[in-house]
């Protein structure tokens, strides 16, 4: 099954309002400097599935290079997958935008979580595949 999962800033998309069936979760583990919680509308954000604050601040200082920086994450997401499960489910029901406040989303830390879901949902639908749903999210898609 495909799904739909684009990377936004969020500043951009406190101004547009969304296409429906679209979910918008901002992941930034800081709050956006000069957003108001208010300007989020239905926007939720989830923190947990952001680069802890030692990863964050290595790479900003120059401690790790990008290539470090995005193995490393992919080992904190791969070491908390219960992160992944409220995306997992967003995804399912529709499309998923994720949001940072980050100049660059193409270019950031948000096409690692993106993979990271993708492979998660992959994994869920090859064990769903003609046996019983092992998860709520397995099943998300039939409640429509």
């Amino acid at each position: 099954m495909p799904y739909v999962i684009t990377l936004h800033r969020v500043q951009e998309a406190t101004q547009e309002s969304p296409p429906a069936h679209t979910a918008r979760v901002l992941i930034d583990r800081l709050w956006p400097r000069g957003l108001r919680k208010q300007a989020l509308g239905d926007i939720q954000w989830l923190h947990d599935a952001s680069p802890d604050t030692a990863l964050r601040k290595g790479l900003h200082s120059g401690e790790l290079s990008p290539k470090q920086f995005s193995r490393q994450y992919q080992q904190q997401l791969q070491q908390t997958p219960d992160t992944l499960i409220p995306l997992m489910k967003l995804a399912r029901a529709g499309e998923l935008q994720l949001l940072t406040a980050t100049r660059d989303p193409q270019n950031s830390y948000l096409t690692v979580l993106r993979q990271a879901v993708l492979e998660a949902l992959a994994e869920e639908d090859r064990e769903c595949d003609g046996g019983e749903p092992s998860s709520p999210v397995c099943y998300a898609h039939l409640k429509e």
